[in-house]
């Protein structure tokens, strides 16, 4: 009798531990199935804004406004600099112009940026261009507009082109 004993409460004992590997198999399975769920909807919004960039930054040339060069002063020598903006296509328009750029913003940022850099660090062509771009980044956001309503931004600008660069010792 203690071997039919044996018997009858092995199977349930076996019973109880199939659960158990049954219950903690399906927490394991449910809490990967939500760690790559989490991780899919993380990577698909870098992804989705990923994208958004891309789409952001594909935009149509306009028209080239050219401004007067000024004169600036470095720590050791004045500057004459020329810049000309690349506007953006207006979408209302459909004629590939954006009419009427005001460069005061664009001078403030090269006044505000050059002033009292070195005519070395400025006659060295790899920061040259260094400096062009950190100056053509501040001019593009200085010229972004932001739709309160949809929050979207407007860029008027999408590039720079330096037409003048003179450096004079004082």
């Amino acid at each position: 009798m203690a071997g039919k004993k044996d018997e009858a409460t092995a199977p349930e004992g076996a019973k109880a531990g199939k659960k158990k590997l049954i219950i903690i198999g399906a927490a394991a399975a449910v809490l990967l199935a939500g760690g790559g769920t989490t991780a899919g909807l993380v990577l698909g919004k870098d992804a989705s804004a990923a994208t958004a960039e891309t789409a952001e930054e594909v935009l149509t040339p306009g028209d080239i406004t050219a401004l007067d060069p000024i004169s600036l002063n470095l720590s050791d020598g004045y500057l004459k600099l020329g810049l000309a903006l690349q506007g953006v296509a207006a979408e209302s328009s459909g004629h590939g112009s954006s009419s009427g750029l005001d460069g005061s913003k664009a001078y403030d940022q090269a006044i505000s940026y050059f002033s009292g850099l070195s005519m070395a660090e400025l006659s060295d062509p790899v920061k040259r261009e260094e400096h062009k771009t950190h100056l053509q980044e501040k001019i593009i956001e200085a010229y972004t507009t932001e739709d309160h309503e949809t929050g979207e931004h407007t860029k008027t600008v999408m590039g720079i082109y330096l037409t003048q660069f003179v450096m004079q010792a004082s």
